[in-house]
């Protein structure tokens, strides 16, 4: 399980790095840092449609509608963290993973993708990486819902390994 963690980590690291390259040529350009100025009517109804199906838990559509949206406007933090819980729940971690980075490079801060990563890595039982995003989340706002949500997810897999 550990080498699948590594390669999981060495994707995370390389979507980060490449995260970075294109909002910098973005700024250096003398664009808006704000991704929904770019953002045009259909993209905002692509990113609308993708959080209703995952409200639907109609998880090929979400992925459908995010990806466009993604494509579309690729500074939006919270549309990578969407596509990535899309693509973890068709059971894509590879994807859900990559995702995951992008949305953290975009914004470290992001509550819902940390919470949201962590309950990932629970599920290749990774608690350790979890836990980072547990500690990471406790710093940002520890009595935030998200903050909560995976305190109790790591709760849970910690009982349910006998932990």
């Amino acid at each position: 399980m550990m080498t699948r963690a590594r390669a999981f980590l060495s994707i995370l690291l390389l979507v980060a790095a490449l995260a970075v390259l294109p909002a910098s040529d973005a700024l250096a350009a003398g664009s808006s840092s704000s991704s929904s100025d770019a953002a045009s009517e259909a993209d905002r109804r692509n990113f609308e449609r993708g959080k209703q199906a995952i409200e639907a838990r109609d998880w090929e559509r979400a992925v459908n509608f995010l990806e466009r949206a993604a494509d579309s406007d690729p500074l939006n933090a919270d549309v990578f963290n969407l596509l990535a819980y899309g693509y973890r729940h068709l059971d894509r971690l590879d994807d859900a993973f990559a995702n995951y980075g992008r949305a953290l490079a975009l914004d470290p801060r992001h509550l819902g993708a940390h919470e949201y990563i962590g309950e990932a890595y629970l599920l290749i039982d990774d608690l350790a990486k979890a836990e980072e995003h547990l500690a990471t989340l406790t710093e940002i706002c520890a009595s935030c819902e998200e903050t909560e949500e995976l305190a109790e997810a790591i709760e849970q897999f910690k009982e349910a390994e006998g932990q």
